[in-house]
């Protein structure tokens, strides 16, 4: 199995749609899988509030991790991230039309009505691994784009 598959995988493990995606690409960037699933572990849900999907997150964490610069803390240091993450924003709304929760479930997880109406449907198990699925395949894409000398997200 690749990667894409092994995130989408550990989510239907039980991992949640964060913990996926890091989990899976952390080892290259030494990231210990303790660490990485406790960093990833508050971003599911949309952080709990049906806002930003965990894979997406999840996803930009990694690219955090791969895209800046030594000295991130300065502002010259963020651009390959910035470039990368609008990147990974803007195709993943292209497949899916959003990167919410709340629009991507049709229903918001983050009141109880609406967290038993997922449940009832299956929603987390029928609709969410495709979204981990596709984060990890365009996570993966624009990782081997700059490994292989890429365009936008690359340095310089």
């Amino acid at each position: 199995m690749d990667r894409t598959q092994n995130a989408e995988s550990k989510f239907l493990e039980g991992y949640t749609c964060s913990q996926a995606i890091v989990s899976e690409y952390c080892e290259p960037f030494n990231l210990d899988l303790k660490t990485a699933l406790n960093l990833s572990a508050g971003f599911a849900g949309g952080m709990r509030l049906g806002k930003t999907c965990g894979a997406v997150t999840g996803a930009l964490i990694i690219l955090g991790l791969n895209f800046s610069g030594p000295h991130s803390e300065k502002p010259e240091d963020r651009k390959n991230i910035y470039k990368a993450a609008s990147e990974f924003q803007k195709k993943f709304i292209e497949i899916h039309g959003s990167t919410e929760c709340r629009d991507l479930l049709a229903v918001d997880i983050s009141t109880a009505e609406g967290a038993q109406i997922a449940k009832d449907k299956n929603l987390f198990k029928t609709v969410c691994p495709q979204f981990v699925k596709n984060a990890a395949v365009l996570l993966e894409s624009l990782i081997n784009e700059n490994e292989s000398g890429g365009r936008a997200v690359t340095s310089g």
